[in-house]
């Protein structure tokens, strides 16, 4: 069973930055894509960035040049670098991956003050 566990969120000043981790287990970590999502309540999952399983990475538009997703495969964990962080980006922030179904995190709060 895969288990993904993120970590790393909390309460940053708006300019600040925060990284977020995810681990994985009961999965085979270098052969899968990964992603990050986010969510503010009342509203659908949104797409942040994802990651290939040979490292290549594409972002959404609201956070180019501000998040960078990486990966450590030899940790079997994601990463996801935060920087100039804005009020907007207060949100319940995901890891995602897929093998034969989806495998979702449980989820960490990041909350952004101005």
């Amino acid at each position: 069973q895969v288990q993904l566990v993120e970590s790393g969120g909390g309460l940053v000043q708006a300019g600040g930055s925060l990284k977020l981790s995810c681990v994985v287990s009961g999965g085979t970590f270098y052969i899968y894509d990964m992603a990050w999502y986010r969510q503010v309540p009342g509203k659908p999952r949104d797409f942040i960035a994802h990651i290939h399983r040979y490292g290549h990475t594409n972002y959404a538009d609201f956070v180019k040049g501000r998040f960078t997703i990486s990966r450590d495969n030899a940790q079997d964990t994601l990463y996801l670098q935060m920087n100039m962080l804005k009020p907007e980006d207060t949100a319940v922030y995901y890891c995602y991956t897929r093998d034969r179904r989806d495998h979702w995190g449980q989820g960490t709060q990041v909350t952004v003050c101005s």
